[in-house]
């Protein structure tokens, strides 16, 4: 396998396209793909080849690269992509999907000749576009040296969870993960209006914990795009962050675990969608504390 690979990337939204640039400034041919082809269009000026379908994306591809909203979707685009897929190519599906789509999307790579790594990457905008996500992996070990080169180029660290990307092990510790980050966010958003509706300042709260085992960088970086208004761009999505945590309860409840708080934050990231703050960052769940629209936390 030579350093240089072509890899086609379908899915070019927030995460999608900083990871395609990544690969282009490692060396790599991208054909990139997105169903709304407005989003993958300025990636050609950073010298990617933008296709008109997923079948075109894939054709002469060393390494798929999957990175759309969740498991349907995704299967739904290689099954578009199918008749261009090259035998033996490596597929890196980095969307973060239900446990039991992993199985069917591993059931297509074995009907179709790939090789299947579930690598789902923890990160968000910054991450991604810094080239520092990273990658949650399982897949065989034979393979491995057409796939490494991409996990470096779009992260600084790969967790390798298994070598049987079907038993979902990349994607079981992605939903874990996930869980906390969500948790977190909401609480930094209910500490923040609780303040307001109490008359608290910020500031007095956060030279409360300072130094302790309380605080957390986490909190402060949520909490000053609240504060100072900074919900978009997003980093992470409100409604990207609602599909995940139903994908986090839903494991859970087929697992025998009951997430009271990961539902709660769920119905909440849905309400703040609803209020309008969808495709603003999952901090502006802060909004659907109050029934009034947007509020400020200060």
């Amino acid at each position: 396998m030579t350093d240089t690979l072509t890899v086609s990337v379908l899915g070019t939204g927030i995460m999608g396209a900083a990871m395609a640039r990544n690969l282009l400034r490692a060396g790599h041919t991208v054909r990139a793909w997105n169903r709304t082809r407005a989003k993958a269009d300025p990636l050609a000026a950073d010298g990617a080849h933008v296709a008109g379908t997923p079948a075109d994306a894939v054709e002469s591809a060393d390494v798929v690269l999957t990175m759309l909203y969740d498991g349907p979707v995704t299967l739904e685009t290689m099954r578009a992509a199918a008749p261009a897929l090259p035998r033996g190519a490596v597929w890196a599906q980095c969307t973060t999907s239900g446990i039991e789509d992993v199985a069917g999307m591993a059931a297509f790579a074995r009907e179709h000749g790939l090789r299947f790594y579930d690598s789902p990457v923890l990160g968000t905008r910054k991450p991604a576009e810094d080239g520092q996500l990273t990658v949650l992996a399982a897949g065989p070990a034979e393979g491995r040296d057409a796939v490494t080169p991409v996990f470096d180029a779009v992260g600084a660290r790969t967790v390798w969870t298994g070598e049987d990307g079907a038993e979902a092990s990349a994607t079981r510790l992605k939903l874990v993960a996930n869980s906390w980050v969500l948790a977190a966010t909401a609480a930094a958003g209910e500490t923040l209006a609780l303040a307001r509706v109490l008359d608290v300042r910020p500031d007095d709260f956060f030279a409360l914990i300072a130094g302790g085992p309380l605080d957390m960088g986490y909190l402060h970086a949520k909490a000053r795009l609240i504060l100072d208004g900074r919900l978009s761009p997003a980093q992470f999505a409100v409604r990207t962050a609602a599909k995940d945590a139903g994908l986090i309860v839903r494991a859970g409840e087929r697992h025998g675990a009951r997430l009271d708080v990961a539902a709660a934050g769920a119905r909440r990231l849905e309400r703040a969608a609803a209020q309008g703050h969808g495709d603003e960052d999952m901090a502006a769940a802060y909004h659907a504390s109050f029934d009034d629209g947007p509020a400020s936390a200060t």
